[in-house]
């Protein structure tokens, strides 16, 4: 009787072990286990539920800032977006390049058969047939501005069963924000945000990151008014004679490759036009090309490293 009684107690005890290792092994997070029985189902940007068996192992991320996200909450990839620059997370330098979300390379991805791709809302909705019919899920989003990278890393960390770990990335964004608001009253510097090309050139408005990351940081965009440009709704045409009238205190250049080769350009351009150089900016010598890593793309998770950078360009300024 005695040893029946043991024997039901030890059954007991290594039940309630089993249990409580299951449910929360690391901070709260559900583990790989709890995920597989259970199936992992989250809304994407475009409004999609997508549904997996658990969550995924092998990820394939089509922009930097999704890629970011990922290594931020603890995981990895096994396909990253092609690049002639350094890779801005650099343990993800062994994975294979797959293409971008301007051009997937689906040969690549079947051979990696991953369980999820991570694409952009709305420009790889088109890809979503032919990617999902090699195996994987697609999920979608996009980062338009300083929220939509939270929601980003919250969907992500949904995905991963990584919801702690998002949540505290998260806050701490929250917090370097609450840090950045400007006493009431401050000045505000006068910017101009110019996303460039070789030959082409536009003003980044409030809409964008990058314009999103300007106001946080504290400054004026002077062309929050400017009317956007219909294929390019987060920029808008340069206008000299507003710009004039405006008078920036700090012209930014931003590009995804070739900074050096985009601020010559751009020079040269102003320097064809006299009104250009009656700017403050120019003046004081204040046209600055920004981190293409930073400023040129999504930086996932280090938008807290562009909001330092900001903020100390403007209080150059001041």
């Amino acid at each position: 009787m005695k040893a029946a009684f043991m024997s039901s107690a030890l059954a007991l005890l290594l039940v309630t072990v089993t249990g409580c290792s299951s449910s929360s092994a690391a901070g709260g997070e559900t583990t790989a286990a709890a995920s597989a029985s259970q199936g992992v189902t989250v809304k994407d940007f475009a409004g999609r539920s997508v549904a997996l068996k658990g969550a995924p192992s092998k990820i394939v991320a089509l922009s930097n800032g999704e890629l970011d996200i990922v290594y931020a909450l603890g995981s990895e990839v096994v396909g990253r977006p092609a690049s002639t620059s350094p890779v801005p997370v650099k343990a993800a330098e062994k994975a294979v390049q797959v293409g971008s979300t301007h051009g997937i390379d689906l040969e690549k991805i079947a051979l990696l058969s991953p369980d999820v791709v991570l694409g952009n809302n709305p420009m790889n909705a088109k890809d979503i047939p032919s990617v999902e019919s090699l195996g994987p899920k697609m999920v979608l989003s996009s980062a338009n501005s300083i929220d939509d990278i939270k929601k980003q890393i919250q969907l992500i960390g949904q995905l991963l069963q990584k919801e702690s770990k998002a949540a505290e990335l998260i806050k701490g964004l929250d917090d370097k924000l609450q840090a950045l608001v400007p006493k009431e009253g401050a000045s505000k510097p006068r910017v101009l945000l110019v996303y460039g090309a070789p030959g082409t050139y536009m003003a980044a408005l409030n809409n964008s990151l990058s314009g999103d990351i300007l106001v946080k940081a504290g400054g004026e965009n002077i062309a929050a008014d400017y009317p956007k440009l219909e294929s390019y709704p987060q920029y808008a045409q340069l206008n000299t004679e507003k710009i004039v009238k405006s008078n920036p205190q700090l012209v930014l250049l931003m590009s995804h490759t070739n900074p050096d080769q985009v601020k010559e350009g751009f020079m040269k351009e102003m320097s064809q036009n006299a009104a250009w150089s009656s700017l403050d900016a120019v003046k004081n010598n204040r046209v600055e090309v920004l981190p293409a890593d930073l400023f040129g793309t999504n930086p996932g998770t280090r938008v807290s490293e562009s909001l330092d950078q900001l903020s100390r360009l403007l209080q150059t300024v001041k």
